[in-house]
């Protein structure tokens, strides 16, 4: 934490007192932040989990814009028609309508009806069903919910990702969520306390996801992007550093935002020595 923000020896109590408003200036700026982006396909599903007490999950409701690879939006809570609405609107709010996007998920009932309240006829929409036996999956289901057969094969055609409707990508991101959260990992002692520290532990991990780590699918020859580079809402990679000490301006000026340091005078930030493992 030290090299973090520069300082020697222990941060101490400054950082521990400002933590807390440190976490929330993070989370509204990835919240202000990620908007503007274009859509072509889009994938939602939940994650199962529980905060506080185990017997009353929570689920965490998660969405991938499938060419860049950026996690848009999250919604925690129950597993109900309210929340689902929530995940789809803030999506719909947050994106830059220039076609008819592919929106692909799971069977969960609500998303037929959240999509057709929230994009009407504007949208096509897909479901993938699976059915497993023993642990393996023996029989996967396609259905063409809204929008016309020749709309699918049109939108198919166009997108670099997929060839026929599928839900491999937001299923990946679950994984890396997963694999990136002590929250979530499956038999864990380390589980979420209450819903706010569940809430505010995803927003930081989605702000680091789409900021901060290198895609492994984003490779361009030497390049290596972040979601946020591909989609368009960040000139270059982060660094967890800027993430932590400063703050943003706007996106169009995001290489020339303020940084405040502890002693409360501002400065340029430009390291960028600290190393992330690339995504898979």
């Amino acid at each position: 934490m030290p090299r973090l923000h520069g300082s020697r020896g222990s941060p101490g109590i400054p950082w521990l007192a400002g933590s807390r408003e440190r976490r929330k200036c993070v989370v509204d700026s990835t919240r202000e932040t990620i908007t503007g982006f274009a859509v072509e396909e889009l994938q939602a599903d939940e994650i199962r989990t529980f905060a506080g007490n185990k017997k009353t999950p929570s689920w965490v409701f998660v969405a991938i814009e499938v060419w860049s690879r950026l996690w848009p939006s999250t919604v925690s809570g129950r597993r109900s028609y309210r929340n689902t609405l929530a995940l789809v609107r803030d999506v719909a709010n947050r994106m830059d309508f220039q076609g008819l996007p592919l929106i692909v998920t799971d069977g969960f009932d609500f998303y037929e009806k959240v999509v057709r309240r929230v994009f009407g006829p504007a949208a096509l929409y897909g479901q993938v069903l699976k059915t497993g036996r023993n642990d393996r999956i023996v029989k996967v289901e396609r259905r063409e919910l809204v929008g016309a057969t020749w709309r699918f094969e049109e939108a198919l055609n166009n997108t670099e990702d997929s060839s026929t409707l599928n839900t491999s990508f937001i299923e990946r991101l679950n994984l890396t969520i997963r694999q990136s959260s002590a929250y979530l990992s499956r038999r864990t002692l380390s589980h979420a306390r209450s819903k706010e520290k569940l809430e505010e532990h995803l927003e930081l991990l989605r702000c680091y996801y789409n900021f901060v780590r290198p895609h492994g699918a984003l490779k361009f020859g030497q390049e290596i992007r972040t979601p946020a580079m591909q989609a368009g809402l960040a000139k270059r990679r982060l660094t967890l550093r800027e993430i932590f000490v400063c703050t943003w301006t706007s996106v169009s000026t995001l290489l020339e935002y303020r940084v405040i340091a502890f002693g409360g005078a501002r400065t340029e930030a430009t390291d960028t020595s600290i190393q992330m493992p690339l995504a898979a």
